[in-house]
């Protein structure tokens, strides 16, 4: 008997209007990443906790479908965050097969992931926003500690299985790791990839306290 695919859920943010995909939606972080950022935002979430709560793709949907007239209307849905939500595509293909047609499934991916999840994923994520941090292996490396080789590899079998209209990439300025000169270059590559829509955002690291 096949197992019924679980997600470690670290936290669910309901009703966010228009910063993870289109119109209203949720977003459901998974927890445990396979990058180690230093200025990550959910740093709670990089690790496995015990106890964690796994939910099946009915608990979350019964979790999130009180939002569900607002999905509708606006072209939203649910978006899975991180942690890195795409090392659980089985679970997000059962939980397209749970909720109605009209909502959307959003992913925000660094794409460190197996390249099998990469085509899984293509099949059932309506909108993708890859987080690619930047393509020098250089300051991939200092910044994540992984090298970069396997991202840059899953962005163009995701191009190619999904199309680059249903791709948008985040390129930050990290302070302290790259420059202008290097986003320009993460661009300039990308395009040859194929992908057209770029978001490039300034990281702002917090002050410490005195």
């Amino acid at each position: 008997m096949e197992e019924t695919p679980l997600f470690p859920v670290w936290r669910i943010s309901r009703l966010r209007m228009a910063t993870d995909g289109q119109g209203v939606t949720a977003l459901v972080c998974a927890q445990g990443c396979p990058l180690d950022c230093k200025y990550c935002i959910n740093s709670e979430s990089k690790t496995f906790c015990d106890p964690m709560r796994r939910v099946t793709a009915k608990e979350l949907y019964d979790a999130v479908k009180k939002d569900g007239l607002y999905y509708t209307a606006t072209g939203g849905g649910v978006t899975f965050g991180g942690g890195e939500p795409l090392l659980h595509t089985a679970f997000i293909a059962e939980f397209r097969k749970t909720i109605p047609s009209g909502w959307r499934i959003y992913a925000e991916s660094s794409l460190f992931i197996p390249e099998r999840n990469v085509y899984e994923a293509a099949e059932t994520v309506s909108h993708f926003f890859i987080d690619i941090k930047d393509t020098n292996p250089q300051i991939f490396c200092a910044y994540t500690g992984q090298d970069n080789k396997k991202v840059l590899d899953n962005l163009k079998t995701l191009t190619a299985a999904a199309g680059a209209e249903r791709i948008t990439v985040r390129v930050p300025l990290i302070p302290g790791y790259n420059m202008d000169e290097d986003r320009k270059n993460t661009e300039k590559l990308l395009r040859e990839y194929g992908i057209m829509d770029f978001d490039f955002f300034d990281y702002r690291i917090p002050r410490p306290k005195k």
